[in-house]
């Protein structure tokens, strides 16, 4: 029975267990604060408050997903970056240029500017580590639901995964880099023009 299980979830999708411990959990609630923050920026469509939680060398990455065959998971059911074809593959520079196109109120797939609401939860860390500047970094593993309605008549569901690593900097806690696993073969939706 444990050989079929371990054939069936990537090793890399199962998060480390760390020591649970109370530096863990003084690091989660601070790293949850930054992420419900980050959701109530971007549903309330204050991108450029949101702007500066980004880290300067940001890597924002959305592979695409495929139907594989059993036990090819792991091997060939994401895109792999740099190498194929991705929904993103982004920095800070890409982002900003997105949200002064959506601020311009001519972007012809955000005007009118959709309504979003997120949850975001199963928020759980994997890492915390020290980078080589002498800052905190921590791996964050969390799953999102996003309701996005546009016009009149016009809604998406997104749901999936995100692996983020937080970095804490003298101005607080950004987001140096975010891997987007959209639980989509195929895009529902129309665009792709909001943030996850």
């Amino acid at each position: 029975m444990s050989d079929t299980l371990e054939a069936i979830a990537p090793v890399e999708s199962i998060a480390r267990r760390l020591t649970r411990d109370s530096r863990y959990f003084e690091i989660k609630r601070e790293i949850e604060e930054f992420l419900y923050d980050e959701a109530n920026m971007l549903d309330e469509r204050r991108f450029k408050d949101w702007l500066p939680t980004l880290a300067e060398d940001l890597r924002y990455f959305m592979p695409m997903e495929f139907n594989v065959k059993f036990g090819e998971h792991a091997q060939r059911e994401l895109t792999k970056r740099e190498e194929q074809m991705s929904w993103f593959n982004e920095g800070k520079w890409t982002l900003t240029k997105r949200v002064e196109q959506i601020l311009t109120g001519v972007h012809w797939a955000e005007e009118p500017l959709s309504r979003v609401c997120r949850l975001v939860t199963n928020v759980q860390l994997s890492a915390i580590e020290t980078n080589a500047a002498g800052e905190l970094e921590v791996d964050v593993s969390s799953r999102f639901l996003i309701y996005q309605n546009r016009c009149e008549y016009e809604q998406y569901y997104f749901v999936g995964d995100r692996f983020d690593r937080i970095r804490l900097t003298q101005t607080g806690w950004q987001l140096a880099s975010r891997e987007i696993r959209l639980h989509q073969n195929v895009l529902l939706s129309k665009n792709l023009s909001i943030f996850f």
